[in-house]
């Protein structure tokens, strides 16, 4: 086994190794998925040539709270490895990302160039994890808007290579650019498995409003 791919199958003990990271390990696919009832859906997919860069496209749609408007942007995006440590029982990675795409919305006539930027930060070992993570979105003359999220989590006790993980899991959100006032909390249950042909995160739960909110994240 490469160097690579034993990092990369050390991530995959580790909880946030699929918590919406680009980047899972050297030839892997990502596929993720995020539906907020009422605020943002979101669909991704990222091949990585390199440990330390992937690349793909995806697709978002925001909702303001109060039904003001609506955006739908597909993108093309770019993802970068700027650091990870990988300590003896705990892993720490740093990225970054930018695209280029096209949006639509129901406050302006037809297409506009869209540019996505953002970055995370995580700390994860087999009981516990952190992840803070911003995502920018601008069309030029049409919106400006940046979600900033961070989860905590917990898991009741350290799971085997081929064993399922269970998480709890506490997130808080805000949104710019009138999407939705103040800050955005939820509880969440998540859970991990890795098996023959990738890793499998499924997570679901509800906002302090009673939204739904649920993730998916395969990695192949």
């Amino acid at each position: 086994m490469s160097l690579f791919r034993f990092y990369g199958a050390l991530a995959c003990l580790l909880p946030a190794a699929v918590v919406a990271k680009p980047i899972a390990y050297q030839g892997g696919t990502a596929v993720m998925g995020e539906y907020g009832a009422g605020t943002m859906q979101e669909f991704q997919g990222f091949y990585a040539p390199s440990y330390r860069w992937s690349a793909g496209g995806g697709y978002l749609r925001l909702d303001a709270a109060d039904g003001s408007f609506s955006r739908e942007i597909s993108y093309a995006r770019g993802n970068l490895l700027l650091k990870r440590w990988n300590l003896p029982r705990a892993q720490a990675n740093v990225f970054a990302w930018g695209g280029i795409g096209a949006a639509s919305s129901s406050d302006f006539e037809g297409s506009k160039t869209a540019w996505n930027a953002g970055g995370q930060a995580d700390y994860e070992t087999l009981r516990f994890y952190s992840s803070l993570r911003s995502d920018w979105q601008y069309a030029h003359q049409a919106y400006v808007h940046r979600i900033d999220t961070a989860q905590l989590g917990w898991a009741p006790y350290a799971h085997d290579w081929d064993r399922l993980a269970t998480w709890f899991v506490l997130q808080g959100r805000t949104y710019t650019g009138g999407l939705y006032d103040g800050l955005e909390s939820a509880a969440l249950i998540r859970l991990f498995k890795n098996g023959q042909w990738g890793a499998a995160w499924v997570e679901a739960g509800i906002t302090q409003d009673g939204h739904l909110q649920s993730m998916f994240m395969f990695n192949f």
